[in-house]
């Protein structure tokens, strides 16, 4: 009887620490679709992003955009979308929800993590960063500071030879990429 009750004692843990791991991996699934969006020009900054509504977002968004900004999911990675970041040059990284300034190709370096990465913010005030605990353990998320979408996780102390000793870890899906005007002398 011993045996059967500390078993039966054990399996309602081992049931909550299994359906606990389930979750964690369908809210974390990764999603590997379509590359960076690139443009000419800075995306238009919307105003007031937060007051959004989820319909809107999910209007505005395509789906793994959607998945990712508003749902805190995440890219696969080593994708399309990494391998695209390591082959842009000089220019500027915007948020695909809402057109923020979020990152400059002057902070970025190829950590080789498989997802982009940036040893600082373009400005100080252009990303906000929050404790995570959805994985059992405490990783520090990064959210735009005006849409509030999830963009990554930032990591600290791997030994990066960077000013900040930082990694952005930053889902490229999520970013809209504008390369900066060449010079004049490269037009002619």
């Amino acid at each position: 009887m011993k045996r059967l009750c500390n078993f039966s004692m054990r399996l309602p843990l081992a049931i909550l620490v299994l359906s606990s791991v389930h979750v964690a991996s369908i809210s974390t699934a990764a999603v590997n679709k379509g590359p960076m969006k690139e443009t000419s020009k800075a995306p238009e900054s919307i105003e007031q992003a937060d007051k959004i509504k989820d319909k809107e977002w999910q209007e505005k968004l395509t789906p793994e955009q959607y998945y990712i900004l508003r749902k805190a999911g995440t890219e696969a990675s080593y994708g399309a979308v990494y391998e695209q970041f390591k082959k842009q040059g000089a220019g500027t990284y915007y948020c695909a929800g809402c057109g923020s300034k979020l990152f400059s190709s002057d902070h970025k370096f190829d950590s080789r993590c498989g997802w982009p990465s940036f040893w600082d913010p373009a400005t100080i005030d252009s990303v906000e960063t929050r404790r995570d605990y959805s994985l059992g353990m405490m990783r520090v998320e990064v959210v735009c500071a005006n849409c509030e979408g999830h963009l990554g996780h930032v990591f600290e102390g791997e030994g990066f030879d960077t000013p900040t000793d930082q990694r952005y870890c930053i889902n490229g899906q999520v970013l809209v990429y504008v390369p900066d005007e060449p010079e004049e002398a490269d037009k002619e």
